[in-house]
């Protein structure tokens, strides 16, 4: 059932925007809090000037995915996650094909998740 709600997600984008606007891609997922032990003194300012509250669904994108259409505001569904989330923060350069997922101020949660595989999803806007 999983992999029949996934299909019909990518056959809509499909419909809705064209082929070539419909993306999949597997990377690495962590997960981060907005503590000020994980961050600077402002944790709860994002890269793109955002501010993150708990509750919010949002991640972080390694820069490489920025290139590729994760910009500031895209939406994305991630594989095994509900609804959609929205690209509001930068990693630094150093990662490649990975993704934050933003978990409030909930360490333990965050832990929890650790290091994963997932496949997100999302449609880059026609030019």
């Amino acid at each position: 059932m999983k992999k029949y709600k996934y299909f019909v997600i990518l056959i809509t984008m499909h419909l809705l925007y064209g082929c070539s606007n419909a993306n999949s891609l597997e990377v690495t997922a962590t997960a981060y809090t907005s503590n000020a032990n994980e961050t600077d003194s402002t944790p709860s300012l994002a890269a793109w000037g955002d501010t993150l509250s708990p509750g919010m669904k949002t991640i972080a994108v390694s820069r490489d995915l920025i290139k590729m259409g994760l910009g500031h505001g895209v939406e994305v569904s991630i594989e095994g996650f509900e609804g959609k989330y929205k690209v509001l923060d930068k990693m630094n350069k150093r990662w490649k094909r990975k993704i934050d997922i933003y978990m409030g101020k909930d360490t333990k949660k965050a832990k929890e998740w650790g290091k994963r595989k997932v496949t997100i999803h999302w449609v880059n806007e026609p030019s």
